[in-house]
């Protein structure tokens, strides 16, 4: 589990409270249906929509994409990253090397930047108690160290540019630009006007050693 001190969490209505992040395992499989609600999340998505077809996802929307979304999780590895606040699960980050996310390569905006090998963090999904305190930037920057101490040079975002607007939490399950910045990401390719690719280089842990 990784430790955060409660300073990296704005306050709400019953203080900061102390935030927790780790890796969705299995004994953590519950936690994770009480976050994402009878709804899984979104629609009955279960954090399935980057790993299926189109056509298999709406087959399987609800409780087909949990069941198959549980089986990941039992296999392992862990395919992103629960966020808890005082105990309470709160946020949730998925993250793991594009190939897991087959769908970013049948997408004609999000085609692959250049050769490099990345890592892809694909939705983040925060519950509505806690939005506005920082989570978000929280999961980023835990995601990036989940995905370094794998191997990763670089992790890949695709979020939203609301530009000024407010938008519904439904239609920026990708994170907003803004917390992608707050995390150390910066934009690459824009190939929409509310869909920019965004990366954060990752320092190897090799170097981190060398230089310590």
């Amino acid at each position: 589990m990784t430790r955060l001190p409660p300073s990296r969490l704005k306050k709400g209505p019953d203080g900061a409270g102390k935030l927790t992040i780790g890796a969705l395992t299995p004994e953590r499989w519950p936690d994770l249906v009480r976050l994402f609600g009878p709804r899984g999340a979104c629609g009955g998505c279960w954090c399935m929509w980057w790993r299926l077809p189109r056509s298999d996802f709406n087959r399987g929307q609800g409780a087909g994409n949990r069941r198959l979304f549980r089986r990941l999780v039992q296999d392992g590895p862990p395919p992103g990253l629960l966020a808890y606040v005082d105990g309470e699960p709160a946020g949730w980050v998925a993250v793991g090397r594009r190939g897991d996310f087959p769908v970013l390569a049948r997408s004609r905006l999000l085609q692959p930047v250049d050769d490099r090998p990345v890592w892809s963090v694909v939705c983040l999904f925060v519950d509505r108690r806690f939005r506005r305190r920082g989570l978000s930037v929280a999961l980023l920057e835990a995601a990036g160290r989940f995905a370094r101490a794998r191997g990763a040079i670089i992790l890949e975002g695709y979020p939203t540019d609301a530009r000024g607007q407010s938008l519904p939490a439904a239609f920026v399950w990708t994170g907003l630009v803004p917390a992608y910045r707050r995390a150390g990401f910066r934009e690459v390719a824009r190939r929409s006007p509310t869909r920019p690719m965004m990366r954060k280089t990752l320092r190897p842990r090799r170097v981190a050693a060398r230089r310590a």
